[in-house]
């Protein structure tokens, strides 16, 4: 097993010296690994192609290898995430908080700070490897970083490019660090390591955030699987429900923010779904659903009747489940119970029945008339994201800067004893 403590205490050094950093320095590193990630996109897609080829004779799906996959598309998204964070205001140093206490003589302020060591624990997306560096060190972070074996050649590769951008602008190379060793046993040894981590982000599926839970004993943000709703309403208008629906579930699987579910008003459903079958026909999507559904449709030729557990399922490929209701508070209600708490969004031309969708539903990011695709990091402004965060401590949704940082307050006297 890998020394874990011996990687700690680089990552807690390196996390020291990462705050006497000025914010032009860290911007001209992340230029400089962006640049670096360009020059060297044929050696990063050489080496996650050994990952894909071992996926592949483990039967790996098409969705996972697609989580998987490095090209120059996705290489130059690394980068420019990178450019992107180095655009962006740093939040340490902010100062959340003042108070002068006269009678006592003393100034408070409140700032914001980095927690010092992160780790992230993730599967097979090797871009999250450049995202995650971009962020944490962006707020003199230092990042341990576990990704899954099948991402193992990839992720080491990027950070051997990372590295390379840190030691030509003088920085400790420790900032950033993967653990090479892929075991289970590793991981939750990982997940036990508080003497020097101060926060884990588990990515992932559900089973990983399970695990990230119940094994650590460092404080963690959850980072939810995505069973997304997308609710058809009695006033939606029925082809812009369809362009929504074909989009949100079709145009990338194995995203978080990808439609799985797909809740119908009983009063279109005759009308709305076979408009929206129609499209969903044109990439062969499944379609399983309730009786009242199946029957509006029963000669769609990837069909089935849906059990319980399909409601609660994140599919990450073509299919998809469809409830009919007879209410929006029907809706309501089968969309908080069946959801992750990640994205939903409604489609209506009432205003009075979307303000009651939008306030009532229970997820990190809710949506009037749009695509659930839209819950990233980048669209929503915050450069290249963590994770989206499910839970409602500390930070919810997409999470940027501002989720990486904690508060420290400094007080200021002159000689002053509390009175």
């Amino acid at each position: 097993m890998i020394d874990l403590n011996n990687l700690g205490e680089k990552a807690k050094k390196a996390a020291s010296e990462l705050l006497l950093l000025t914010e032009e320095k860290i911007n001209s590193t992340l230029k400089v690994a962006a640049k670096l990630l360009r020059e060297n996109a044929q050696y990063l897609i050489k080496e996650n192609a050994l990952d894909i080829a071992t996926a592949a004779l483990n039967g790996a799906t098409d969705a996972f290898v697609d989580r998987l996959t490095l090209n120059e598309k996705v290489i130059e998204g690394m980068a420019v995430g990178l450019e992107q964070v180095a655009l962006l205001n740093s939040p340490v140093g902010k100062e959340l908080y003042s108070y002068e206490n006269v009678e006592q003589g003393i100034s408070v302020v409140k700032r914001a700070v980095p927690f010092g060591v992160i780790g992230i624990i993730y599967e097979s997306r090797p871009n999250v490897t450049a995202d995650a560096f971009a962020l944490c060190f962006k707020t003199a972070n230092a990042v341990i970083l576990k990704g899954g074996k099948e991402s193992l050649k990839s992720n080491v590769a990027i950070v051997t490019i990372l590295k390379k951008a840190l030691e030509i602008n003088g920085i400790d190379t420790n900032a950033v660090n993967v653990i090479e060793d892929t075991s289970r046993e590793t991981t939750t040894a990982f997940m036990k390591l508080n003497k020097y981590v101060d926060l884990i982000i588990p990515r992932g599926s559900a089973s990983l955030i399970r695990a990230t839970v119940e094994n650590s004993t460092i404080p963690i943000i959850e980072t939810g699987a995505g069973n997304c709703h997308v609710y058809v309403d009695k006033s939606a208008d029925l082809n812009m429900a369809a362009e929504v629906i074909f989009n949100a579930k079709t145009q990338r699987y194995s995203v978080c923010n990808a439609c799985e579910s797909l809740v119908m008003h009983s009063a279109v459903v005759d009308r709305a779904l076979p408009l929206i079958a129609s499209k969903l026909k044109e990439k062969q999507v499944e379609i399983r659903c309730d009786e009242m559904a199946y029957q509006t449709i029963k000669d769609y030729p990837y069909l089935a009747l849906a059990t319980d557990q399909d409601f609660y399922t994140e599919y990450g490929g073509p299919i998809i489940s469809v409830k009919t209701v007879d209410s929006e508070d029907m809706a309501i209600k089968h969309i908080n119970e069946h959801s992750t708490h990640h994205s939903e969004s409604i489609i209506t031309t009432d205003s009075e029945a979307a303000e009651k969708f939008l306030n009532a539903i229970d997820s990190s990011s809710v949506y009037l008339n749009a695509s659930t695709r839209f819950t990233d990091g980048f669209v929503f402004g915050l450069g290249a994201e963590i994770g989206i965060s499910t839970q409602k401590l500390h930070a919810r949704g997409p999470m940027g800067l501002d989720a990486l940082v904690t508060t420290k307050y400094y007080v200021v006297g002159n000689g002053s004893v509390r009175k």
